[in-house]
Formats: C-alpha cells, structure tokens, sequence
C-alpha cells in the first residue's frame, strides 16, 4: 500500500504481457522468504519469479501472483489482489486472495468452503441466464466468441481476474469468464474460493482447469453459479 502511486520503476513485459514494478517484485520477494522459509519442500510458482522444472518434482507447490491488476495499482486504483495457492496433485487445496486497498480476503480450503473476512459465503442461486451479471472485459462479448450466440447479460468488469473469481464465489455477480489463455497464478486461489463456496469452475470447453503443469498456461474459465454454468457453456461452444 506504500507504494500505490509510487511504484518505483516500471517495465513492460514482451509480447503485450504487461507492466511490472518494483511494488510487485518486492512482494514477490517477500511472499517467497516467508512461505518458502515455513515451507522448504513446496515448490513455487509465481509471475515474478523465473519458472523452472523443481516444481514438477514437488509434492505441493505455491502458485502466486503477487498483484493481480497491477495495470490498475500503477493507476491507484483499490481492485488488485494478492493471490496465493497451494496447489496438490494438479488442484488447488487452500488459496488467499487478498486485496490491501479494499481491506477484504478471501480464503477457501478443500472441502472446507469459503470465506471473506471470515465469514461464510456462497456462490448466487441463479437458474436462468438472460439478465444474468457477468464479469467480462468488452473484447469477451463479440459475436465470434459465442458460436452459440451471444447472451443476453448485464455486463460488469474487474480488472484483477481473481477478484472476479471471489465476486462469484461471495455470490456478488452470477458469472465471469475469459476465453483468452489465462496463466495459473492467476486462476488458482480464485478457482478454490468459488468452488468451494459452490460455483461451478472450468475452462472455456468444460474441463475442470489442471494445475502445475510443465506449461503454466490455461485454456480460459468460465466461474458460474450452477445454475448459469452450463447455460454460458452452450453458448461458448455452440
């Protein structure tokens, strides 16, 4: 929160991937001295830490985004999230996400539901997809995307994809969805929350999303109640 406003330097990813400041290297850093230092066999994954293959061998890994929206921290923006997930056998077993300027987290263990602030949330009870509130840049809604044809919902946005996620989770807005590739780190921790807090999570072909992978890079999500889930999916495959 220090350094809203004042990041430090900046730099751009290669490949439209995005800026990174001091800010996000300075809590990768910090997340990966302290959980690495209570946990020195998990192996560890994050946007800003160089990947390798030690991860694969593990039997738990970290998988860390240390900002999440961080195109909007650098704008002082209050939705960037931390997101932090264990992941085990290709799922998600426990993941925080935290969002400092909103002084809300949002945590989820397996089997164990979900919580914001450490109170009990769930997913929205929602049948019906027309009218629906759904979490989506603009560049998700075009024609071409919906082979099933376009549907008919109020439209909001995010800009850090694993609010999103706990927004569906808490039962804040019935659906969001991605059909860009999307990056474990970014997924993960959200993935658990609106899972376990009853909302139906797969990629953007109705596979459950698989984790720790040689490659970290997803096939999009589809979050939804259960009962727009499948609804978005007809529509997204045709």
């Amino acid at each position: 929160l220090a350094r809203v406003g004042a990041p430090g330097a900046v730099r751009h990813k290669p490949e439209d991937g995005g800026p990174v400041s001091e800010a996000d290297l300075a809590v990768d850093a910090l997340l990966r001295a302290r959980l690495g230092a209570a946990r020195p066999d998990y192996g560890w994954l994050s946007e800003e830490s160089e990947d390798g293959p030690a991860r694969l061998e593990a039997a738990r890994v970290f998988v860390v985004d240390p900002i999440d929206g961080t195109r909007a921290f650098l704008a002082g923006q209050a939705a960037w999230a931390i997101s932090v997930a264990v992941v085990e056998a290709g799922r998600p077993i426990a993941g925080v996400v935290h969002l400092p300027a909103m002084a809300h987290t949002y945590s989820a263990a397996i089997g164990r539901g979900a919580t914001r602030d450490g109170g009990a949330i769930a997913a929205s009870a929602r049948t019906g997809l027309d009218g629906a509130t759904l979490l989506a840049s603009g560049n998700q809604m075009l024609p071409g995307l919906w082979p099933g044809g376009t549907p008919v919902v109020e439209r909001h946005f995010r800009p850090s994809i694993a609010y999103r996620l706990c927004l569906v989770a808490e039962g804040r807005f019935d659906a969001t969805i991605t059909f860009r590739a999307s990056w474990e780190w970014d997924l993960a921790a959200g993935d658990l929350i609106a899972q376990e807090a009853g909302a139906r999570v797969t990629d953007r072909t109705g596979q459950a999303l698989a984790y720790n992978r040689p490659s970290p890079l997803l096939p999009g999500v589809i979050a939804a109640a259960p009962g727009v889930h499948a609804a978005l999916l007809a529509r997204a495959v045709g």
